[in-house]
Order: C-alpha cells, then structure tokens, then sequence
C-alpha cells in the first residue's frame, strides 16, 4: 500500500450495498486512483451453523434482534488482519458523537478504518466494549441499518484524501469547511427568465469576488444556522461583511 492511501475496511451483512459507492461518485473516483482501499466482509461468512446466523434474541426479552458477537468479532479479526495499518474501528449509532466537518478531516488522515454496520436494534454490546474505538451518529434519528450512514462518512472522508478531487481547493469554499455555510453559486446563462447572475461575479476584480462570497456565506450562516455564529469570533472584516449583509435588501 502506497502512503497516500488509505484502507477502509468494513462488516455488513449487506455487503453489496457498497456496489454503489464502488463504481460512482467521489468514492469510485478514490478507488480508481488508488488512494482508497475498500475491503468489505459479511458476518454470515463467520459462522458456524448450516443458516449463516448472525442474530439473535436479546436476553431480557424485548422486540425486535441483535446481531451476534461471534460472527462480528471474527470478521473483525479477519479486516484487521487484512488492513495494511493498526484500525480504528467505528460504529455508527444514535448513540454517538454527532459526525462534524473537523472530525470526517481528522479521519481522513487515519490509515486504516474499520466500519461495523450494524442492523436489528443493535449488536450485542459486548462486540461495543472490545472492539469498537468510536460511535459516531449523523443525527439525532434512526434508519434501518448501518450501510448509508457508513457510505456517507466513506464519501464524506474520501473527499479529503489527495488525488481524489480534479481541483484540490473544491473543499476549501464547501459550507462547514470553517464553520460557515457556502455561498451561491452560478454559471451559464448569465441571464434566465430576468434573473441574472450578480454583477459582481462577471466583474474580473478577485478582491470583489472573494469578499462577496465571504459576505454571503456570513449572511447565510445567519440566517440559516445562526447556532454556528453563537460561538464563533468574528473578524474586523467579517463583522463588518455581515453587517453589510444585513443592511442590503434581499
């Protein structure tokens, strides 16, 4: 394995999910230029009795299954026996960290991560205690299983690897990269139905440019998730951008 890349490693009894995120989009752009590895395994391939069985009734009753500790652990010994670095392995559930921008960045200079996408209500928390290094959650809701949720965070950390995007400052600008949202953006035609496009943007003058765009992700951030602006030290020039925003009609 090159320095560069980076090795995925995940347990799903759905591993066809990832066929997906294999052949489009930024994760099959990773893959293709080798800076991502992505190994998946299913749990039933670690069992032992003639059905495959990864679940189970939990003990104390209770609706619906767990998911079993043999087979999951065994598949995890078997992932991190095959990544090329230590793991860290991660767990989605809503039960853990809220994902944020700084911390899909911070994950993206890890080598070697080891997904559990859980299913049922829950695994048995044993497999938690043992094998599992982080929960994260990416909000405060439930869906059926732990594939999307672990796609997202593969697509969402697959950005900030070198190599995979054309142009390496497309997530300078992106909304969250510093704690604000992004700003309107437009291409052709300059004008549509009598809406044009900003003056501003068709002037050449970068200054103009990168100020505006400034003042409008301030503006937005305001308006729209003000919560990111509550604890957030704003400079000279953004204060004033921002009262700038707030001054203009819209």
């Amino acid at each position: 394995m090159r320095a560069t890349e980076m090795w995925v490693g995940v347990v799903s009894i759905f591993p066809e999910s990832f066929d997906t995120i294999r052949t489009q989009g930024v994760v099959a752009r990773a893959l293709a230029r080798g800076v991502l590895v992505l190994d998946v395994v299913t749990p039933r391939d670690f069992t032992t009795d003639r059905h495959r069985t990864v679940d189970d009734r939990p003990y104390g009753g209770g609706p619906g299954m767990l998911m079993k500790a043999e087979p999951l652990e065994a598949a995890f010994r078997e992932l991190a026996r095959r990544a090329p670095a230590p793991v860290h392995t991660v767990y989605l559930s809503p039960q853990g960290e809220r994902l944020t921008q700084a911390r899909v960045e911070e994950l993206a200079t890890v080598p070697a991560i080891l997904f559990l996408a859980g299913r049922y209500e829950g695994v048995d928390e044993r497999v938690l205690e043992t094998m599992v290094d982080e929960e994260l959650s990416l909000g405060d809701y439930v869906v059926t299983g732990g594939e999307l949720p672990t796609m997202i965070v593969i697509d969402a950390v697959a950005r900030h690897l070198p190599g995979t995007l054309g142009n390496a400052e497309s997530t300078e600008d992106e909304s969250h990269r510093d704690g604000l949202l992004d700003c309107p953006h437009y291409t052709r035609p300059e004008s549509l139905d009598g809406r044009t496009v900003p003056t501003v943007l068709l002037s050449g003058d970068h200054e103009s440019v990168r100020r505006w765009r400034k003042k409008m992700r301030l503006g937005r951030t305001f308006e729209r998730r003000p919560d990111l602006l509550a604890h957030r030290a704003l400079s000279d020039e953004e204060r004033a951008l921002l009262d700038e925003f707030l001054h203009e009609p819209h």
